[in-house]
């Protein structure tokens, strides 16, 4: 049974003050004692910095994948074959004017070189030993030796991922080359070792882009040139802080080499935010008539609400990447989370500080009236500016605007049911990486499959000695004439006798969809067949297996997560809110709004249209993982807006219990800070885009993409117009589920705060809410 009815504005009044205590007194205390806080936060900042340069980790792309076939084949080849095991690279030669057989005492030399650094299990000299008559070439030639004598390859197999090795490693590659050097023979590197010769992402241009962008926008925007430099500045501070946690993480565990790049760009991208959002309450209390330490602990006590609630919402969203099981998926959520929840700390208490320091005084330097929220907070009604009349608008034709917004949404999706998730190659790095140098050397010479060898493994340890003849013979018929294999060359024993293996080419480059049907094909057909009846177990490994499989988990894996990160957001949207449509239409919205965000993604790089302006060579497929990250991570942004945005709605509609008018109030007196927001979080993202790094670029024009869409479509077209046509239904929880789940405040206003003891009645006649 309900308990008995009493009227919203009445009963946010009597649970107020227990609501707004701690975020109130907090953001009074640091704007009160704002030498101390920024004391704490300059000592803070200089002292991570400090321990995160003498003891910070390196970031690497180094990930093991337990438990998949090309992981236990590399176990099979390394139990039976040391020296054909570990991780491959080659070390590219190409001589235009001469064969390369005329320096085979630099080759040779070279190769006895390489083989002496650490971790190196051995090299393979391309050239015929001196005074014997060379092989003939396969047909077609996939090396290590060009039919026209003038390109070869070394391979170098290492014990471990060579990408971990560090910069400093090159110096003996570069030692051990340099007589081919010298003799006017180009060397490049390839596979991970070219990796590792990368040069160091920097990400300041960017940054600065970022920055400046996000100066103009708040200008504009605001007036204020305090207001305009503030958020900016803490979310600068504490995602440097971030930064250097993420540093000294990184000494205990192996963190992507992006994980750096995305982390700076959601911290920033948040840190602005979550400070706009302060400031710009602080801003409207000053405007009120309160002074400036009253005006910031108010300020925390109400957007600071939304603020952590969102930062947590995000974190949420981040955590569920490790559903996938992959810590190296698992460890780029982690590393977003920690510069959100700088983020969220340097909001409640570093821009309350700074909002002491400057006092009254924020708005003293300006290039226009300042401006803050259109509408007095106390009065719904009071002024009625053009969003305003825009959401009346809406209210008029709801379904207009629905139609209008799910149309723009459908046509941006539509490239999603086209996407092709896979790795992106070496061959679409800039031709100053010698990486792609070395890719481009071998596909010219021994075609594209050359730059991603399959290598195969039969386990034979089982059969009986007397069969293995036959078995051999089997499987070597087994593997004639397979689709998309550009060559596969004859099966070889190990020394031992137990293993026998073999060399798959693809007629592909190693990110072409074919290259990824004939790993899957070898894998689950053909080698299978090739020792039916027996005893042999069979696997395709190789770092071009390996990638594939991973490919295979992440897009098995992504439906889950997207269902764990849904519910999760769904259940913090119905406690926050206590509504149960606004909780689904949240979600569903959200979940459009990435998917076009896909779309765009896919028509860039993966159409073509648009990348070669972006400095992608070609056409490329989704990088695997990409989708996940962007979900989880353009999920939580997402719900940053449509808390401030519903957290607005709610306080208006608890207050006055008119739903429509709500919409329209809200709408106006969080529009020009969303829409600023939203603008600079775009910048920041976008800016990314000129890294030399795809995947960053992927990322960089994903997350830009999802944030402009959500900003507009969403929440000018689809958010009104769905709150308008829900009317007061909109805020409907069955009772039971009510007294079940937990209350949140998203503000912590008098309006907003949690329901008295006593309950409250349900204005909608739906439900009850105690």
């Amino acid at each position: 049974m309900p308990s008995s009815p009493a009227s919203p504005a009445r009963a946010g009044r009597e649970a107020a003050p227990h609501r707004r205590g701690a975020l109130r007194r907090t953001g009074e205390w640091c704007a009160r004692h704002f030498v101390t806080v920024l004391v704490l936060w300059v000592a803070a900042l200089a002292g991570l910095q400090v321990l995160q340069h003498a003891y910070g980790g390196d970031y690497s792309d180094d990930f093991s994948l337990p438990g998949t076939q090309s992981q236990d084949g590399l176990d099979v080849l390394k139990a039976h074959a040391p020296q054909a095991g570990g991780y491959s690279a080659q070390v590219v030669l190409h001589d235009a004017g001469k064969p390369l057989t005329s320096v085979s005492d630099q080759v040779a030399t070279a190769v006895a070189d390489l083989e002496k650094l650490p971790d190196v299990l051995s090299a393979q000299n391309p050239l015929p030993s001196s005074g014997s008559t060379p092989p003939p070439p396969p047909d077609p030639n996939t090396g290590p030796l060009s039919t026209d004598q003038k390109t070869a390859y070394i391979t170098v197999r290492f014990s471990v991922q060579p990408s971990t090795l560090g910069a400093s490693y090159l110096d003996g590659v570069d030692a051990a080359v340099q007589p081919l050097r010298s003799a006017g023979v180009a060397v490049e590197y390839g596979g991970p070792l070219g990796e590792l010769a990368r040069p160091e992402p920097s990400d300041r241009t960017s940054e600065a882009i970022g920055f400046g962008v996000a100066v103009i926008v708040l200008l504009i925007g605001f007036g204020s040139l305090l207001a305009a430099v503030l958020p900016l500045v803490t979310a600068l501070v504490c995602a440097l802080c971030g930064l250097a946690l993420l540093g000294l993480l990184a000494a205990a565990a192996t963190f992507a080499t992006v994980s750096p790049t995305l982390a700076t760009m959601i911290g920033i991208g948040v840190g602005i935010d979550y400070a706009l959002f302060l400031v710009t309450r602080h801003r409207q209390n000053l405007i009120d008539g309160q002074d400036p330490v009253t005006a910031a602990g108010n300020a925390a006590a109400t957007s600071g609400h939304a603020v952590l609630l969102s930062g947590c919402t995000v974190i949420i969203a981040l955590s569920g990447l490790w559903v996938s099981g992959i810590g190296f998926i698992g460890k780029l959520g982690l590393a977003a989370a920690v510069t959100v929840v700088t983020a969220v700390l340097g909001a409640l208490t570093l821009v309350p500080a700074v909002l002491g320091l400057i006092g009254r005084r924020i708005d003293r330097v300006r290039v226009r009236k300042p401006v803050a929220e259109t509408v007095p907070a106390q009065d719904a009604g009071a002024e009625v500016g053009g969003w305003h009349r825009y959401a009346q608008r809406v209210e008029r034709r709801p379904w207009w605007f629905l139609a209008g917004g799910v149309v723009v949404l459908a046509v941006l999706s539509f490239p999603v049911f086209f996407i092709q998730l896979g790795h992106i190659g070496d061959g679409a790095d800039p031709k100053s990486f010698t990486d792609r140098r070395a890719f481009d050397l071998m596909s010219s010479a021994f075609g594209p499959g050359s730059n991603g060898p399959l290598t195969l493994v039969i386990d034979q340890s089982e059969v009986d000695s007397s069969d293995r003849s036959a078995l051999a013979d089997q499987a070597q018929k087994a593997l004639t004439n397979v689709p998309d294999a550009a060559v596969i060359t004859p099966l070889t024993a190990t020394s031992d006798g137990d293993v026998l293996t073999a060399t798959a080419y693809s007629v592909a480059s190693p990110q072409d969809e074919r290259t990824t049907s004939l790993t899957n094909r070898l894998t689950d057909d053909v080698l299978p067949q090739a020792v039916s009846g027996t005893a042999a177990d069979t696997y395709v490994t190789g770092t071009t297996a390996a990638q594939v499989d991973f490919l295979d988990i992440v897009a098995g894996r992504l439906p889950l997560i997207i269902a764990v990160v849904v519910a999760l957001a769904f259940l913090v949207i119905l406690a926050v809110f206590r509504g149960l449509l606004v909780a689904v239409k949240a979600a569903v919205l959200n979940v459009l709004s990435i998917a076009a965000s896909y779309g765009v993604v896919v028509a860039v790089f993966q159409w073509g249209w648009g990348g070669p302006a972006l400095g992608v060579s070609g056409k490329v497929p989704i990088e695997s993982y990409v989708p996940m990250m962007m979900f989880a991570i353009v999920f939580g942004l997402s719900m940053d807006y449509e808390i401030f945005l519903l957290s607005r709605i709610h306080e208006a509609w608890v207050r006055t219990g008119d739903a429509r008018a709500s919409v329209a109030h809200a709408l106006e007196i969080t529009a020009r800070v969303i829409t600023c927001a939203a603008l600079i979080m775009v910048s920041v993202f976008a800016a990314f885009i000129i890294s030399d790094n795809i995947v960053v670029k992927m990322l960089g024009l994903g997350l830009a993409a999802s944030v402009l869409i959500d900003a507009t479509v969403v929440r000018l077209l689809l958010v009104p117009a769905v709150m308008t046509l829900l009317g007061r239904s909109a805020w409907w929880i069955p009772g039971p589920l009510d007294r079940i789940l937990p209350h949140l405040d998203a503000e912590g206003s008098a309006q907003e705060s949690e329901r008295a003891p006593g309950g409250v009645k349900d204005v909608t006649g739906g439900g009850s809410r105690s």
